[in-house]
């Protein structure tokens, strides 16, 4: 009987997709088990769903008459804003419960597992989308109550929620690294909303960029929550896709390409 022969290169290649098929299993696992969490433990879920509410009535109503004349001109403007706000700054909650995790002793058990080392980070964030998800939903679901109707249809709305979701996973990596790092969950949210607050209320959310003084101008066109905005905005008001939404998916892989493998570094250089 003949005997088939294995190179070294095909062995490798399928040692190399059964890693991967690993690693994904892995992961999921342990996004199951971030969803388990935080459905014994319901209050996690307070910030994405009275936040949105409080912030789009509030922002709303109080720059709708000044910036726009009226509220209903304002919503196409804020709603896309509001959205990427709200579920930019619910990703920092990300590296807050990593961090506590980590000081309740959680990933050290984690490491004694014989699982892929990036499967407990990747399936804390990967949980964490549901958050994002609950977020972008009642955004959109409170500018509708308001009177938002989007131009651009649902395709296109739906299109611009997968977009927020899939930006702000990409941003966690970066608070999911300051988790690792951090000594206390509390210094994890200094530092994270340290960075947010510029980024967030320096750029288009809010005002349009033409009102501001030229050197801030500067700044805001520069700011990738700016670029990620006008995606939203172009994609739910008038269906379009523009540069703006290449730019945002292009930082957004840059992102995880520098700090998913910083990440993993850190946490297993954690003693």
């Amino acid at each position: 009987m003949s005997q088939t022969t294995i190179t070294p290169g095909a062995a490798r290649q399928l040692k190399s997709r059964n890693s991967l098929g690993q690693t994904i299993r892995h992961s999921l696992t342990m996004a199951y088990r971030g969803l388990l969490k935080i459905r014994h433990t319901p209050e996690q879920l307070f910030d994405v769903t009275i936040q949105p509410i409080i912030f789009t009535l509030m922002f709303t109503y109080i720059f709708g008459g000044a910036i726009s004349g009226d509220v209903a001109s304002y919503l196409p403007i804020i709603i896309p804003g509001i959205l990427v706000q709200t579920v930019i700054t619910t990703s920092v909650v990300t590296g807050v419960q990593l961090r506590e995790d980590m000081d309740k002793g959680v990933f050290d058990r984690f490491k004694s597992l014989p699982i892929a080392r990036i499967a407990p980070l990747a399936g804390a964030l990967l949980a964490d989308t549901v958050r994002y998800t609950i977020a972008t939903v009642l955004t959109f679901v409170m500018g509708y109550l308001m009177g938002y109707r989007p131009a651009g249809g649902v395709e296109h709305v739906v299109l611009a929620g997968l977009l927020v979701i899939g930006c702000s996973w990409a941003i966690s990596w970066i608070f999911a690294f300051f988790g690792v790092i951090a000594r206390t969950a509390s210094s994890v949210q200094g530092m994270s909303m340290i960075i947010l607050f510029p980024l967030t209320f320096l750029s288009n959310a809010y005002v349009p960029v033409e009102t501001m003084p030229k050197w801030l101008q500067w700044f805001a066109n520069l700011n990738p929550i700016s670029h990620l905005v006008s995606a939203v905005r172009e994609l739910t008001n008038s269906g379009s896709v523009g540069s703006d939404l290449v730019i945002s998916l292009v930082g957004a892989a840059v992102i995880v390409a520098v700090f998913a493998p910083a990440t993993v570094r850190a946490y297993m250089r954690k003693a």
